[in-house]
C-alpha cells in the first residue's frame, strides 16, 4: 500500500486537492491512497490550499486518526469509552496485550508486525466491547473471539509478505 516513494508529494497533492475540499477532506483522500499522510506533503498542502505549513501540521496532530507513518500490518484499534469500559475492555486489553507482546500506545516501531491503539469511541455502545482490527469493525470482542480474529488477520500478513 506504500507507494509514497513513486509518487512526488507535489503530485500527490495536485491529484487530491480540488477547490471546494476541505483540508480534511483532502488529508482523507491522501491516507486513503498511501495509508497515511507524508510528512513531505505539509508544504505542498499547505501550498496548494492557502494555508500555512502550521495549520496543515497541526490538523495532522491534532486528529488521532491521521498517521505520518505507515501503519504495521496488522493493526488493532480498541475502544477505551466509558461504555466499553464498563463492559470489560480494561481486561480484553490486557488479554490483547500478552497474546501479542505488544503495549497500547507504544511508539510504533519502523518494521513492527502488529500495533496496538487506544481509540475513544467507535459507535458500537450497545455491542461493546469493540475494536477494529485493519479497519474492520468487531463488537461483543471476548478473548477468544479476539484470538480467532486476530490468527486470521496475521495469516493474511504471512501470506502477502
Amino acid at each position: 500500500m506504500d507507494d509514497s516513494h513513486a509518487i512526488a508529494p507535489d503530485q500527490l497533492v495536485q491529484r487530491h486537492a480540488r477547490p471546494g475540499l476541505s483540508l480534511l477532506a483532502v488529508l482523507h483522500a491522501i491516507q486513503d491512497e498511501l495509508g497515511y499522510v507524508p510528512p513531505a506533503t505539509v508544504a505542498p498542502l499547505a501550498r496548494a490550499l492557502n494555508l500555512s505549513r502550521a495549520e496543515v501540521h497541526g490538523v495532522i496532530t491534532y486528529y488521532h486518526h491521521f498517521r505520518s507513518e505507515p501503519a504495521a500490518p496488522v493493526t488493532v484499534q480498541l475502544c477505551r469509552a466509558e461504555a466499553c469500559r464498563s463492559m470489560g475492555t480494561e481486561a480484553l486489553a490486557q488479554h490483547i496485550e500478552a497474546h501479542t507482546g505488544c503495549r497500547f500506545d507504544a511508539e510504533h516501531q519502523h518494521g513492527a508486525t502488529v500495533e496496538l491503539e487506544s481509540v475513544y469511541c467507535l459507535g458500537q455502545c450497545a455491542l461493546s466491547p469493540a475494536l477494529m482490527l485493519n479497519g474492520t469493525l468487531h463488537a461483543k470482542v471476548t478473548p477468544q473471539k479476539f484470538d480467532a480474529i486476530f490468527a486470521a488477520a496475521s495469516k493474511c500478513v504471512e501470506v502477502t509478505a
